[in-house]
């Protein structure tokens, strides 16, 4: 029998790690976690909704290769449902990283939501969903620039 609240910590320390390797550049860590499956999905602060396993590789490799030298500050957790074998995290990220060309570490807070499918005894991911907003923001931030 799986135990289920033990391997979804699991599962969300191991993304946690993946998060340190994405911004230090490497995203192998991250690609291991998403299930094997095509409907996986991914959206980024980087660029539209990808949908697909080769789609979600190639976005998160494009993203890891904008950070280097990042540090991981703190992970704040916001919520987590579990229903069956779905579960969806909610937290914020924060890190610093130095981004593009920059010499200089950047700090970044990225809200994030996770959607986990329990594959056989272990969580696999199958959304990520992050961006930079964390604070309150009025209507205007919604018109096109």
């Amino acid at each position: 029998m799986v135990d289920v609240q033990r391997s979804l910590d699991e599962a969300i320390e191991r993304s946690r790690q993946a998060v340190a390797g994405v911004i230090r550049g490497d995203a192998r860590p991250i690609h291991a976690l998403y299930a094997e499956t095509e409907d996986v999905t991914l959206g980024n602060p980087f660029g539209p909704f990808v949908r697909g396993r080769r789609a979600v590789v190639d976005t998160t490799t494009a993203a890891a290769a904008r950070y280097r030298d990042g540090e991981l500050l703190e992970f704040e957790p916001v919520a987590r449902h579990v229903a069956g074998d779905l579960a969806c995290v909610v937290e914020v990220e924060r890190f610093r990283a130095k981004l593009g060309g920059a010499d200089e570490l950047t700090p970044l807070s990225l809200r994030v939501t996770s959607l986990y499918r329990l594959d056989g005894d272990a969580w696999r991911l199958v959304h990520r969903h992050a961006d930079p907003i964390t604070t309150a923001r009025g209507a205007e931030s919604l018109l096109p620039d």
